[in-house]
């Protein structure tokens, strides 16, 4: 299992396991982190499942493809830290990964 923490707005946070080579939208999806709503169910059709990667860990994940930039055209608060949570697959390199859920998708 794979630690990943959740912060928001205000101080609070939650931190979740979710299994290697899962989906952190998926992960968060069935263990209900709020803010990670995953409308399109992971299709990358929609973007409320967007978070911002920690600076620390930007570099451990891939590159953001076209299609995923596209959908972020539509999230609110976009940065160059913003990611779609499906997008991001479950290594255990991520143990300890610490994202951001904007304060528009609470």
């Amino acid at each position: 299992m794979v630690s990943v923490t959740f912060t928001y707005e205000g101080g609070r946070s939650r931190t979740i396991d979710v299994v290697e080579g899962q989906n952190l939208m998926e992960a968060a999806v069935r263990q209900g982190v709020e803010g990670i709503d995953a409308d399109c169910g992971g299709a990358l059709s929609c973007a409320t499942c967007h978070v911002w990667v920690d600076p620390e860990w930007s570099a451990r994940l891939s590159p953001r493809k076209k299609q995923e930039d596209d959908m972020l055209g539509f999230a609110v608060d976009v940065r160059e830290a913003s990611r779609l949570s499906c997008q991001i697959v479950v290594t255990p390199a991520l143990d300890g990964l610490v994202v951001g859920v904007p304060p528009s998708q609470k």
